[in-house]
């Protein structure tokens, strides 16, 4: 079978891989707008209970990644200046190019070459492939050729803005404060032994008053540095293409048309409050991989490959717009006192009820139960 995939993120990278090691003799081509080393961003993360999830189809690529990871089991948060830990959360967290180095070097393996600097421009490049697989991210151009995949679009409101700082954080650490703009969140946890990913979000109120709508990259990077200047212990933050975005919402009715099929995050996206995005993609190339080996034809496998993941998707999709939306309304959760605001956190997806969070964060629990 002759294969292109379009797209040299995690999705894109991981499935040739999967496919070229699986099938030696398969002729797959790989196209990457990109160079090699592009990428903005810094650190991204798993759960442990991803990390699970994805060892247990290949735990070869696991146990490569692994040692590259910065590890923790708490997380914390800190609101009114009181530290609160929630304990049992356990994540790993590597850097987001490193990541990509890690992948295309299993790709390069298998005999896998990408073609970087190649951006597809139209369907007509990839006539006589028996299967197109779109993992060309967010923006997805294939994606956007096909009315047929029935793409839902939206934005949340709160606006985000990802830098990397030479501050070192124990955990995940979700810090809110107030200051004379407003409120603010900063999503911070190391991805390195010696750096960390910062994330500020604030609602549309804060980012008006504040003026961020006007300002260069530059000066937003200053004032929320400023904001955050305890937090950071007077650390700068760093800017990798740098800017306030909207976080996209990005869902497809169809998840094929003909021979293409799509994946990662052309195919959905899950926001970044709940650290799914890198394994939804991961998980959708071993999906697709499965799917594929499963069924004798093309259009059987692909809508296999629907009909099985679509419904796993759409719960952890659907969780992370429940998170979403509790982020959109942090600054009315943050009257509560720090451990009924912490308690709201844990528990904002609706995926942990009581009986499991008594039973991962014991500690917590005892001193939420002693507090109440």
């Amino acid at each position: 079978m002759k294969i292109a995939v379009v797209g040299g993120g995690p999705a894109g990278l991981y499935f040739a891989y999967l496919w070229k090691r699986k099938h030696p003799a398969a002729e797959i081509l790989l196209f990457e707008q990109n160079a090699p080393d592009a990428t903005f961003g810094f650190g991204v993360v798993f759960s442990d209970r991803a990390l699970d999830f994805l060892r247990a189809d290949d735990s070869e690529t696991v146990e490569a990644i692994t040692p590259h990871m910065e590890h923790w089991r708490d997380m914390t948060l800190v609101h009114r200046g009181e530290r609160v830990t929630i304990d049992g959360v356990g994540f790993s967290a590597i850097g987001r190019l490193e990541l990509l180095n890690l992948l295309q070097a299993r790709a390069a393996s298998v005999g896998v070459k990408p073609v970087f600097h190649r951006r597809i421009e139209s369907p007509e490049q990839l006539r006589g492939f028996d299967l197109v697989v779109a993992a060309d991210g967010v923006n997805s151009s294939l994606r956007s050729f096909y009315p047929q995949f029935q793409t839902q679009t939206d934005l949340f409101r709160n606006k985000f803005i990802w830098f990397g700082t030479g501050k070192i954080f124990d955990t995940l650490t979700q810090t809110f404060v107030e200051c004379e703009y407003g409120t603010l969140n900063a999503h911070h946890y190391r991805y390195a032994p010696d750096k960390s990913t910062f994330i500020v979000e604030c609602d549309g109120e804060t980012f008006e008053r504040a003026g961020f709508g006007k300002m260069s990259p530059e000066e937003s990077r200053v004032l929320c540095e400023r904001i955050f200047a305890d937090t950071l212990g007077r650390h700068p933050l760093i800017s990798n293409k740098s800017v306030w975005r909207d976080f996209p919402w990005i869902w497809n009715e169809r998840w094929a048309h003909e021979n293409i099929v799509l994946a990662g995050d052309a195919l959905h996206t899950a926001h970044f409050s709940i650290g799914s995005g890198t394994r939804l993609a991961l998980e959708d190339s071993i999906a697709l991989v499965k799917a594929l080996e499963s069924e004798t034809g093309v259009s059987s496998a692909l809508k296999r490959y629907e009909d099985e993941r679509k419904p796993i998707v759409g719960k952890i999709v659907n969780g992370s717009k429940t998170s979403a939306a509790w982020y959109e309304n942090f600054p009315e959760h943050m009257k509560q006192a720090p451990l009924d605001f912490a308690m709201s956190y844990i528990t904002r997806s609706g995926r942990i009820d009581d009986a499991r969070l008594r039973e991962m964060s014991p500690k917590f629990m005892a001193r939420y139960d002693a507090g109440a």
